[in-house]
């Protein structure tokens, strides 16, 4: 059996080499391996850890290496990468084991010529007090200190403030909660008791203390979904009402839909879409868990209009985006340029246009992404209302904030004219 050191070594190559996701390569990987909850809990504090502080560590890694961390052979850059995280952030592993686990690791993938390289590196880090060099620049002090590209710093703070781009960089490289929305068709917060819930901002939002929710009996049961505060925010800014018929158009996995049937107490119709016949079927199968009977969940493009769809009281327009808000979940989309990024603000501008046509006089429609770079959250609303004077914004929200320490979002309530 793979230790979790290994399996975390893998798991930062197949994400970094191979361009894996790392929430679905972490859940494949840990259902595959056969690990005890203690050593699952241990790999994906080690990859995730790692994964968020590449910047860091190739630096400390260039400043003790003769060759660039990029002519490495791949194992042995991550190996050293995974040694030094351990030895600067996680106190309760011990220096010694940091170092031997990291140079017995050369020989399990193989590259053993290169355990001095990875023993020297490790204990020269320890000689120095584990302090790396960092230039009299401030500039790249704070970038080696939020370990985040300088491109994407740029950004955020162009667009945030200084201020925001620091709290939200430093947050990112916690390990994230896990967050639940409490399913109220079955369930009342007693019923979850042995997961300790701690009540979040939200009404019926509670962190959990768990290794895997989805392993518990109260998800197994339907007593709840996964889902961050951030997520049920955007949701309560819908405000959905009993009997409404609400068209969720960018649904999958689900987890909005299942909020927003729950908030209308399963009366009314939620038409939920995706574009992907498999995601399609996510929603499917969380709603039948859950319990939810008001979720009717197909295949559609939200950029395409269709004629036949019903017209909506409201809409949720939670649009395909730069992910950049949930870098803490997902650590391997801050190290996308942010050229990759340019041509989302027009898909999302379609997709928006598309589904305000689907809304009643008088409707209710939320325009959300999970990210925080203007071009994709404010200018496409702005654009939206310059070219459609029949609505009107009511409300805009950007989280985190001091009430919310949740996921990145951005969320714009906006409601059609008219009786």
């Amino acid at each position: 059996m793979e230790s979790a050191r290994h399996l975390a070594v893998r798991l930062l190559l197949r994400t970094f080499e191979e361009g894996g996701y790392s929430h679905l390569l972490l859940r494949q990987t840990l259902a595959a391996s056969g690990l005890p909850a203690q050593d699952r809990a241990l790999c994906t504090m080690l990859y995730h850890g790692t994964a968020a502080r590449l910047v860091t560590l190739r630096h400390i890694v260039s400043c003790y290496s003769k060759r660039p961390p990029e002519k490495l052979d791949a194992p042995v850059r991550y190996i050293l990468y995974l040694g030094l995280f351990q030895l600067l952030c996680c106190d309760r592993i011990p220096d010694r084991a940091a170092v031997h686990e990291s140079v017995r690791l050369t020989g399990e993938f193989r590259v053993k010529s290169a355990a001095g390289l990875v023993n020297y590196i490790l204990r020269q880090f320890l000689r120095d007090g584990k302090q790396y060099p960092v230039t009299a620049d401030l500039w790249h002090a704070r970038v080696l200190s939020l370990s985040v590209p300088e491109a994407l710093l740029r950004q955020v703070e162009e667009d945030r403030g200084a201020a925001y781009a620091d709290r939200f960089f430093a947050d990112s490289l916690l390990p994230p909660p896990c967050t639940v929305r409490l399913n109220s068709l079955r369930a009342v917060p007693e019923d979850i008791a042995g997961l300790h819930p701690q009540p979040c901002g939200v009404e019926g939002c509670y962190a959990v203390e768990t290794a895997d929710i989805t392993a518990t009996e109260a998800f197994r049961q339907g007593l709840l979904h996964v889902q961050d505060e951030a997520s049920q925010c955007c949701v309560s800014l819908l405000s959905p009402e009993p009997g409404e018929t609400v068209l969720d158009v960018c649904a999958a996995p689900g987890g909005k839909s299942f909020t927003i049937a729950q908030q209308m107490q399963d009366r009314g119709h939620v038409y939920a879409f995706d574009l992907h016949p498999q995601r399609v079927q996510l929603i499917r199968d969380g709603a039948a868990r859950l319990g939810i009977e008001c979720i009717s969940a197909e295949v559609q493009d939200a950029s395409v209009y269709r004629a036949d769809m019903p017209m909506a009281d409201r809409i949720l327009c939670d649009v395909p985006c730069s992910g950049l808000g949930v870098i803490r979940r997902k650590p391997e989309i801050k190290y996308k340029p942010l050229e990759s990024f340019r041509t989302l603000p027009d898909l999302q501008y379609r997709i928006l246009e598309t589904a305000a046509r689907y809304l009643k006089p008088g409707g209710v429609l939320v325009y959300a992404t999970c990210t925080i770079l203007r071009a994709e959250d404010e200018a496409v609303v702005e654009r939206f209302l310059q070219a459609h004077p029949e609505f009107r914004l009511e409300r805009m929200q950007l989280l985190p904030d001091e009430t919310h320490p949740c996921d990145g979002f951005f969320a714009a309530r906006l409601r059609k004219e008219g009786v």
